[in-house]
């Protein structure tokens, strides 16, 4: 079975912080968690074409198996209950 995959994308913000730390708190066995820091970019550039492909113009966001989180897609605030909605820590 493969594992669940989990995006963060952040820009070193307070909130970018309590974000991941809720994933990480939520995700089980069967979640693998990448986490795109934004502000420090990458050297291949993964984590801006992912963000330009998801559509992010805020941060935080989480995407889920190649897919925004329904908080991030309305720009409302990621929650304990949406993570868990979008299949984090579930088996």
């Amino acid at each position: 079975m493969a594992k669940r995959q989990i995006e963060i994308f952040i820009a070193g913000c307070p909130l970018c912080d309590e974000t991941v730390k809720l994933v990480k708190e939520l995700t089980c066995d069967n979640c693998e968690v990448q986490i795109y820091d934004l502000r420090q970019g990458c050297a291949t550039n993964e984590c801006l074409d992912k963000a330009a492909l998801y559509g992010i113009h805020r941060v935080p966001a989480v995407a889920v198996d190649g897919n925004l989180v329904e908080c991030c897609e309305k720009q409302t605030p990621i929650s304990r209950e949406t993570l868990v909605a979008a299949g984090i820590g579930q088996r």
